[in-house]
C-alpha cells in the first residue's frame, strides 16, 4: 500500500486523491493524541477528521484546555497527517431550549479552538425534534418552528465561525431539519453567499435501499443544487441496516467519483470503517476513483 503523498501516473500525489483522503480519527480510540495520529497515518491517510472523542473526551470539548488542544495538533504535525476539519456534533435544536443554549455555547468555544488544531471547517448536525437520538427523524423537523430554531442557533454559531476564520460544514441527513440537498441548497440561499458555511456531502446519506437504482440522478441533483458550496465529502455505504463501510453495501463508487468530479478537490473523508477495514476501504476508494476516469485535479481536470 502506498503512502499518502506518493505519487503515480493518474495523479496520487500532491493535490490528488491520496492527498485529499482521511478517515474520523475516532475510527481509532485511544488513550493519547501520539496513539490517535499514529494510527491514522499507519492506515495509509492523509487528513483525520477530528473528535475529541477519539481519546475518550466530550465531543464537544467542555473538558478539553488549551494545552490539550496544543497536544493533539503537535501529535498529527509529527505523524505528518492533516487536520482538515473538527466535529461540533450536536442536536441543534433539541426541543430542551436549556440544553441547546448550553451546547451551543460550548460548540461557540470549540469553534475558537479550531484553528489552534489546524482544521478550517467545523462540522455540525443540523439536528431533530427527537430528544433522545440526535440521527433520528421526527415528524416536527419540518414544521416552521425547527426552522427557526436551526437559523437561531446557526446565527450563533456563525458569528464564533466569522471570528475564528473557519467555516461550518452542514451535512444534510434523512432524519435530521436538513434532510437531503433541496433543504441543504435553501438553507445556503437564505445564508447568502458572505456566510462561513459550505455543505459537507455524504452521498450515502441522499441513498437507502429503496433508492439506490437512481443513484446516478439523486447525486447528479445534488452536485447541481450545492456545487461549490461542498466544502467536505463523506465516504460510506448503504446497507438495509442503514450504513457501512464503503465497499460493504450497494453503492457504486465510480459513479459516485463521477458525480464528484464536477465538485472542487475537497477533503474524502471516510466514516464508519472499523479499525481493522480501514486500510482496506483506503485502497479501494482510490481503486473507484481510478476507475471512473480521476486522478487528475485543477485546472479543469477531474478531482474527487
Amino acid at each position: 500500500m502506498s503512502a499518502p503523498g506518493d505519487r503515480d501516473p493518474r495523479g496520487h500525489g500532491p493535490g490528488g486523491l491520496a492527498a485529499r483522503l482521511g478517515i474520523f480519527a475516532r475510527t481509532f480510540r485511544r488513550d493519547t493524541p501520539e496513539e490517535v495520529a499514529e494510527a491514522v497515518a499507519r492506515a495509509g491517510y492523509a487528513l483525520g477528521h477530528w473528535n475529541f472523542a477519539a481519546i475518550g473526551r466530550a465531543t464537544l470539548a467542555g473538558d478539553v484546555d488549551s494545552a490539550l488542544v496544543g497536544a493533539v495538533r503537535r501529535a498529527f504535525d509529527r505523524a505528518g497527517v492533516g487536520i482538515p476539519s473538527v466535529s461540533a456534533t450536536y442536536n441543534l435544536i433539541h426541543p430542551d431550549a436549556g440544553l441547546r443554549a448550553a451546547q451551543t455555547a460550548q460548540a461557540v468555544r470549540l469553534i475558537g479552538l479550531a484553528p489552534d488544531l489546524g482544521a478550517e471547517v467545523v462540522t455540525l448536525c443540523s439536528g431533530t425534534r427527537d430528544p433522545d437520538d440526535i440521527w433520528r427523524a421526527h415528524p416536527r423537523n419540518l414544521a416552521t418552528d425547527a426552522w427557526a430554531d436551526l437559523r437561531r442557533t446557526l446565527d450563533v454559531l456563525l458569528e464564533a465561525a466569522g471570528r475564528a476564520g473557519v467555516r461550518l460544514g452542514i451535512e444534510p441527513e434523512t432524519g435530521n431539519v436538513i434532510r437531503d440537498a433541496r433543504r441543504a441548497a435553501r438553507l445556503l440561499a437564505e445564508l447568502g453567499p458572505g456566510a462561513p458555511a459550505g455543505i459537507v456531502l455524504d452521498p450515502a446519506n441522499l441513498l437507502s435501499p429503496a433508492t439506490i437504482t437512481r443513484q446516478p440522478e439523486i447525486l447528479a441533483e445534488a452536485v447541481d443544487l450545492l456545487g461549490p458550496s461542498v466544502i467536505g465529502v463523506q465516504a460510506k455505504d448503504v446497507v438495509a441496516s442503514g450504513s457501512a463501510a464503503a465497499g460493504a453495501g450497494l453503492m457504486d463508487y465510480p459513479e459516485v467519483f463521477r458525480q464528484l468530479a464536477r465538485l472542487p478537490p475537497v477533503p474524502v473523508i471516510v466514516q464508519d470503517a472499523a479499525e481493522d477495514d480501514a486500510a482496506r476501504v483506503r485502497d479501494d476508494l482510490l481503486r473507484w476513483h481510478r476507475q471512473a476516469g480521476g486522478g487528475r485535479d485543477g485546472g479543469g481536470r477531474m478531482p474527487a
